[in-house]
């Protein structure tokens, strides 16, 4: 066979294949294989059809997570509530009791690491909504909902790992609410509770029709961005964002609400006190990677210590850093959780209407006359009849919002590498998210979503691991999950304990999470290469089979829409439109980046473990020994090693 004819008929074909070049100790050598080049044409970028770029087949079946062998005409049909059928059948037909009975030492653990992961934000969400809805919804009726949401979910729910909470995106929507209702003079509760019942008819809807089924278009690249971008929000508000008072850098500054409380104080300085919040919150995430990777230390008798101390090592990090507070450096006052003293709705109430909010409108008043009701009066309209109706407007951007944050959180919680075996519930989940939203909305709560950290953080909580990272199996339990809202349940009857945490500890974790969450995302491995030294490369498919150029200009799609992302996420607003943006990466990546790649780069650079090791194998192993006896080099090749 001539080999040099069939590498120039290629590189006529595909002159932008790609070429990687590695340089090793005893010189350069590139293996090419000519027939993967050709390859790379004769099934070109892109299939084109009528209606836009269809991948190869074994691409979509990664990609969707499904088998898609059946052929089109036997597929089974699952709209109209066939889907949520067959979601509950996989799921909780079929794992529930398993998962309701497999307790095990990592299960405490996890749940009480995840007890602080998601009571902290809850809280943090809580005072937010007080005064972006004229205190209508406070940290009570955030740690309500919290805490019966999670309940329920951890029982019926399609995904046992995912956990729901606030997040910025509905946070925001609830502040544009409330605007609203004071220009078109409607109480705000009342406005809110008919667009939650409408949210709730379009999820009930989605659901139904399996509108998930565009979710599963999404792949790794999209997974990849919003992954990342979650954990860096994580590790910038522990930090100090630029865009709001949070994180230990605004501990330095003397005039951060923090320092409130004590200013006054003898012998009180903001400066000991942010030198002290700082080692608190490092030394808890410090402490915590510690511990964790003692599992593969040589330290202590034997594995099943080793193991204890790693699955404990969140836990142990935040009581003993907590102690060192409270024990070591009491006379330093560290900000603390701001919690509410009794359990009741936030709307304190000036008289019998309850459209005053008291102290602020009646400061006559030694105490208030009552405070609102839970149950929302939905009659309440103030002469505005329209307003039932004209909430589903509002409502359908609400939608957008509930429905690809939890549909985006699902996919990345089922991606293959994480070796889930239970099976995903897309329309499952969307229909009792949805209908959850309308019980909250009904009863003045926030509407709460799947949250992407959290759940992300639960997962890799409950996972095992090798000692680089990689996902073993994972403790696929709902026990974690009940257990943390249970508890969350349990401290709205306890909330002065609360005040024990130190909020620079929480930040600590807060750090812990987002880092850890970073070592298995790709993209921010290919990141830290736009830094490195080609020929110190880590070795891994993309960075053997593809060219540094190609490896790089996919790296700077994904971060110029990571940035984008982050930005408008944090300018509220906007922020609504951030779930909007998440999902403009499907098509992007469906009909950009095969213009941009060849499909060989795309498998590289956007599949999963099992499609790339299908790849090398069926196109490294036919690479002719001529080829390395003559040390032959050839630019183009989408081989090079």
């Amino acid at each position: 066979m001539d080999f040099h004819h069939n590498l120039d008929s290629a590189s006529d074909c595909c002159s932008d294949t790609s070429r990687r070049e590695k340089q090793q100790t005893a010189g350069t050598l590139n293996l090419e294989n000519p027939s993967s080049a050709s390859e790379c044409c004769s099934n070109t970028r892109e299939k084109q059809g009528t209606a836009g770029t269809v991948f190869d087949n074994d691409e979509n079946n990664f990609f969707n997570g499904r088998t898609t062998d059946t052929p089109e005409e036997t597929k089974p049909n699952l709209s109209w509530g066939r889907g949520i059928k067959a979601d509950w059948d996989r799921t909780v037909g079929t794992h529930w009791w398993k998962e309701m009975t497999n307790l095990e030492q990592k299960t405490i653990a996890v749940t009480i690491f995840m007890f602080f992961a998601a009571i902290a934000p809850a809280i943090t969400f809580g005072a937010i909504y007080e005064k972006t809805t004229g205190h209508y919804i406070g940290a009570v009726e955030m740690l309500l909902a919290t805490a019966w949401v999670g309940i329920v979910h951890s029982l019926i729910g399609g995904s046992a790992i995912m956990i729901n909470g606030g997040t910025g995106p509905v946070l925001a929507f609830s502040a544009v609410l409330y605007k609203l209702s004071i220009s078109m003079d409607v109480p705000f509760l009342t406005l809110s509770a008919w667009t939650g019942l409408w949210c709730m008819l379009f999820n009930v809807v989605a659901a139904f029709i399996n509108l998930n089924k565009y979710i599963l278009l999404a792949t790794r690249f999209t997974d990849e961005i919003f992954s990342m971008l979650i954990s860096v929000i994580f590790i910038i508000n522990a930090v100090g964002s630029p865009f709001s008072p949070v994180g230990l850098y605004y501990y330095f500054d003397s005039e951060h609400t923090s320092h409130d409380a004590n200013e006054n104080d003898d012998g009180y300085s903001f400066l000991s006190v942010a030198f002290l919040s700082l080692v608190l919150a490092v030394g808890t995430t410090s402490f915590a990677v510690f511990l964790k990777a003692i599992k593969f230390a040589r330290f202590f008798c034997n594995q099943w210590s080793r193991s204890t101390i790693s699955d404990f090592a969140v836990p142990i990090a935040i009581f003993s850093f907590t102690a060192i507070d409270h024990l070591v450096f009491s006379s330093a006052k560290t900000e603390t959780l701001n919690v509410p003293d009794t359990f009741a709705p936030t709307f304190a109430c000036c008289d019998a209407t309850c459209e005053t909010y008291w102290p602020n409108d009646c400061t006559d008043l030694a105490e208030p006359f009552g405070r609102r009701p839970w149950l929302v009066d939905l009659s309440d309209l103030n002469g505005h009849l329209y307003i039932p109706f004209f909430a589903a407007i509002p409502a359908f951007l609400a939608f957008i919002l509930v429905f690809l944050d939890n549909g985006i959180t699902l996919h990345c919680i089922s991606h293959p590498s994480h070796k889930l075996q239970h099976g995903d519930a897309y329309d499952l989940n969307t229909l009792i998210i949805g209908i959850m939203v309308g019980i909250n909305a009904m009863f003045g709560m926030p509407w709460l979503v799947a949250a992407t950290v959290r759940s992300l953080s639960h997962l890799h909580a409950l996972a095992e691991k090798t000692q680089d990272g990689k996902f073993i199996s994972v403790l696929e339990t709902r026990l974690s999950n009940l257990a943390v809202h249970s508890l969350i349940l349990g401290s709205i009857f306890c909330l002065p304990v609360l005040k024990l945490i130190p909020v620079p500890v929480l930040y600590g974790i807060f750090l812990y999470m987002g880092i850890t969450s970073l070592t298995n995302n790709q993209f921010w491995g290919r990141f830290t290469m736009l830094f490195m030294q080609p020929s110190k490369f880590p070795s891994a498919a993309y960075t053997d089979y593809v060219s540094t150029t190609s490896m790089h200009k996919y790296t700077g799609i994904q971060l110029f829409l990571f940035a984008s992302l982050y930005i408008i996420k944090s300018i509220k607003s906007i922020a609504i439109a951030f779930p909007i943006v998440i999902a403009l990466c499907i098509p992007i990546r469906i009909y950009l980046l095969p213009r941009l790649f060849t499909q060989a780069e795309l498998t590289l650079l956007d599949s999963g473990d099992e499609n790339i090791e299908k790849w090398i194998e069926e196109n490294v192993d036919n690479i002719d020994e001529e080829l390395v006896e003559q040390g032959a080099k050839k630019e183009g090749s989408i081989i090079s090693k």
